[in-house]
């Protein structure tokens, strides 16, 4: 059976993917912060995967917790198949980057391009020796040619080093089987995150003509991480619906 690792896989868009990722068969062990009732939901609502899943409680933004997720994941199903970076905190308010606190600075850096950094310290190794791998990471619409993005800009320098860090690592790592992808989610909001796509409603903004949903993004994860999409690796996936999310905000 193919395991599966995912940050902050227990609500919104991460929680689709882990539902997705068991009924395709896989195993599961998922990252949480803090939320212990979403959690604990997630196993109660998946009951019948419960020999398929686990729950590690950590904080991304430190090593060490990052060391014992990968560490309680290897130990209790031997291998992992694929690792989905989920999680990566963003900071709402807008603010400009003069305006940004240090804090929030280091929390952006550390949450989505540090963490990475450790995940794949840890994980690699073990895809090396199965000769298997599937590394998925979250960007945002554009990444790949390192946009500015109003009152964003240290979420969005974080972004686009890691999808530079994403793309390195397809190239270093193709000769073991392993690939790296990034997915781009677009204006995906409130209980969207969690619904299907039969679900999805006309937002009035939308090209494709409906919201986007959570489905839509574990559709892309399982066909990234899919033993036959080896060619597909160095990739950035936009799944935006052909909405302009980036230009929504301009100073007036």
């Amino acid at each position: 059976m193919r395991h599966a690792v995912i940050t902050a896989g227990s609500k919104g868009l991460g929680r689709k993917t882990t539902e997705a990722l068991l009924k395709e068969g896989y195993s599961v062990t998922v990252q949480y912060r803090s939320d212990k009732e979403a959690a604990e939901k997630l196993l109660h609502d998946l009951a019948p995967y419960k020999d398929h899943i686990q729950l590690v409680q950590g904080d991304v933004q430190q090593k060490e917790d990052l060391i014992t997720l990968i560490d309680k994941a290897y130990n209790s199903f031997g291998r992992i198949d694929v690792l989905v970076l989920n999680a990566g905190p963003y900071i709402f308010e807008h603010a400009t980057l003069a305006d940004y606190e240090e804090e929030d600075w280091h929390a952006m850096i550390n949450g989505n391009l540090n963490a990475a950094f450790y995940l794949l310290k840890q994980t690699i190794p073990i895809m090396r020796k199965q000769k298997f791998g599937r590394i998925i990471t979250f960007g945002f619409q554009d990444v790949m040619h390192t946009p500015g993005w109003l009152y964003r800009a240290p979420f969005a320098a974080a972004k686009v080093g890691l999808a530079s860090l994403t793309k390195s690592i397809s190239i270093e790592e193709a000769s073991n089987g392993i690939t790296a992808n990034m997915i781009c989610p677009g204006e995906i909001l409130g209980e969207m995150k969690e619904a299907n796509i039969e679900d999805a409603t006309d937002d009035g903004k939308t090209p494709v003509g409906r919201s986007g949903t959570g489905e839509d993004i574990s559709r892309a994860v399982l066909f990234l991480a899919d033993e036959k999409a080896g060619l597909m690796t160095g990739s950035v996936i936009e799944v935006t619906g052909g909405l302009d999310v980036l230009h929504k905000n301009r100073i007036k």
